[in-house]
């Protein structure tokens, strides 16, 4: 395999640790400078210059995007990705997990445990806002903040209303999040790796400090984590589209409250507490993805005029509720269930026997027409923007 690690800092411990893992797997590897590369874009053929020269091919991208130039960052890795070449992490996968906002607000749809956050622009709202989360203390984060820096402890209203409003006079995005007391100084680090946790570890905050990140001198401990926990951890990777990724989580008393995905994870703090190999992990990863590669289902299997991608949802007094998979008709209609989701599990390709439950969520592709029919009328009310956004995408990519 021949791999191409982004980043703009090559003597990091995490670029030098995955460099060394690739190389002692006989695979061929090179750190190139994120902000080195020019993308050109032509008819039918994307192509990517590298220093003034046109860049050869590689197997694989390990993006290691710094949040400064996140943006910059994920247009390189769009353009491997329209070269056909696997990335680790999508551009997407980034984008989404770099916003903290956006990442949560992906997230909150789906049965993730999160702590509970408001994002409010005016000052009025502030005071309803921290009511509405549970009252002080709260945290107050920044949007882009990372390793710990821009979140703080509000300990009083006062206080929480003071420093939101110094923040947003400093044209400064922030959130408010309800302070999980019961994790008070400690939060669960899950570094996830295609579809498993392949380490854990606890940090724990020293002093007064409430952060308990390893650069803010957090003390990290290896930690062994229940299902609960590892599932959370990547079904929020897999959500935002990131194939290596760090899940930071709070320990509720209800179970794992999720704080942050991280999409270029660092992996000296890790390796280290747990003497794991994780970046031989990363790559051992990547050399299997590079002989069978994932596709993006949605982006490939929309490209026929009327066909498409879309969820089906089950409610509460539903026709369906009760039937077969095979009972309800939608073989007949030239429909394909490709995964059924139910009380947060997934079951990819489910059986034909699988009886349908009122709340069960079905991801389809088929007929777009026969799709809306099945849909009831309120609910079809209220999901029509969405299967007119997911028609004007069919239109336009026929156009191309």
């Amino acid at each position: 395999m021949k791999l191409a690690i982004l980043s703009c800092a090559p003597n990091a411990y995490s670029t030098r640790r995955l460099k060394e893992a690739a190389e002692q797997r006989g695979h061929t590897v090179k750190v190139l400078n994120t902000l080195k590369f020019a993308i050109d874009l032509e008819e039918g053929s994307p192509e990517l210059y590298f220093r003034q020269k046109r860049l050869s091919h590689y197997d694989a991208v390990l993006p290691r995007i710094g949040a400064s130039i996140t943006y910059y960052g994920t247009a390189v890795v769009r353009q491997f990705q329209e070269m056909d070449v696997f990335c680790a992490n999508t551009a997407h996968g980034i984008a989404n997990s770099r916003d903290k906002l956006r990442s949560l607000q992906i997230l909150s749809r789906h049965h993730i445990g999160l702590p509970r956050t408001t994002f409010v622009r005016d000052r009025k709202d502030v005071l309803p806002a921290i009511e509405r989360v549970g009252g002080a203390p709260v945290v107050i984060k920044l949007i882009e903040g990372t390793q710990g820096i821009g979140v703080l402890l509000a300990e009083s209203v006062k206080q929480a209303e003071s420093i939101i409003e110094l923040l947003q006079s400093q044209k400064q995005n922030v959130l408010i999040q309800k302070f999980v007391a019961e994790s008070k100084g400690k939060d669960i680090r899950a570094f996830v790796v295609g579809d498993q946790v392949v380490a854990a570890m606890r940090r724990v905050a020293q002093g007064q400090e409430f952060r308990s990140n390893v650069h803010r001198g957090g003390v990290a401990e290896p930690v062994e984590l229940d299902e609960r926990y590892r599932e959370t951890a990547v079904r929020c990777a897999q959500i935002l589209g990131l194939r290596v990724a760090g899940v930071d989580m709070l320990e509720g008393k209800d179970g794992p409250q999720v704080m942050e995905v991280n999409s270029s994870p660092g992996l000296e703090g890790i390796e280290t507490c747990t003497e794991l190999d994780i970046a031989g992990s990363i790559v051992d990863y990547l050399a299997a993805q590079v002989d069978f590669p994932e596709i993006d289902i949605r982006q490939r299997l929309t490209v026929s005029k009327g066909y498409g991608v879309t969820e089906l949802y089950i409610p509460e007094g539903s026709k369906f509720v009760g039937q077969t998979i095979m009972q309800s008709t939608v073989e007949d209609k030239d429909l394909n269930v490709l995964t059924l989701y139910r009380d947060g599990k997934v079951f990819p390709n489910p059986r034909r026997e699988r009886v349908l439950e009122a709340g069960d969520k079905l991801l389809c592709y088929g007929k777009l027409e026969a799709m809306r029919e099945m849909i009831p009328a309120r609910t079809q009310r209220k999901r029509r923007p969405k299967v007119q956004e997911l028609d004007t995408a069919i239109t336009t990519a026929n156009s191309q």
